[in-house]
């Protein structure tokens, strides 16, 4: 990490209901927390703001978008944090692997791949958006309020990953754990695990 926060420990008031929010999540104080420590409001803005776009559609699409966005934007804490909720929370272990497997999307299917695609397209570069990559979306069943939600997605994961790798936060060895050697490897796509 290259700032400090605020100590556990020293923490009080909204930082320390942060800390003790996200502890609760994950089981530990996951490193993504030190750099909002600063600025807890900052903190509770991203969640409501987060909240609200997976709140609103199909929390599967959310991953498989969320994680071609981190992709993009070479987050391996984002990238492995999401293949785990795709895996734990939407019990989808074999879009993960295949994720893992053919980053590009190639091996989903024709809607998985659709909005993998274009959610990745958004991260990189949403100026070259076109007219053609949107009626893809709807070629394969989206309505423009999924359109609209896969754009959230991807560019609220923008925010979210500069933060993390601005800030030089590693992805939790707790969460790394939660993978086998060879899929965590898969998951690199910038900054190193912590520790390694």
């Amino acid at each position: 990490m290259f700032i400090s926060g605020v100590a556990e420990g020293d923490a009080q008031g909204e930082v320390a209901k942060y800390f003790e929010a996200q502890r609760e999540m994950w089981g530990f104080l996951p490193n993504y927390a030190v750099p909002f420590s600063h600025r807890p409001e900052v903190a509770q803005a991203w969640q409501a703001l987060n909240l609200a776009i997976r709140g609103g559609m199909d929390r599967r699409r959310y991953e498989i978008a969320t994680i071609a966005a981190s992709r993009a934007r070479r987050s391996t804490y984002c990238t492995a944090a999401h293949s785990k909720f795709l895996r734990d929370v939407c019990g989808d272990e074999a879009a993960m692997l295949s994720i893992n497997d053919h980053p590009d999307g190639a091996g989903l299917d024709e809607t998985d791949r659709a909005v993998y695609e274009f959610a990745t397209a958004v991260a990189a570069d949403a100026a070259g958006i076109q007219q053609a990559d949107v009626d893809r979306l709807r070629a394969v069943g989206l309505s423009d309020a999924d359109i609209a939600d896969v754009v959230f997605a991807a560019a609220a994961r923008c925010f979210f990953t500069a933060v993390l790798d601005g800030a030089g936060a590693q992805l939790d060895a707790e969460t790394a754990a939660a993978f086998p050697p060879d899929q965590i490897e898969g998951m690199v796509v910038g900054r190193p695990v912590a520790g390694t």
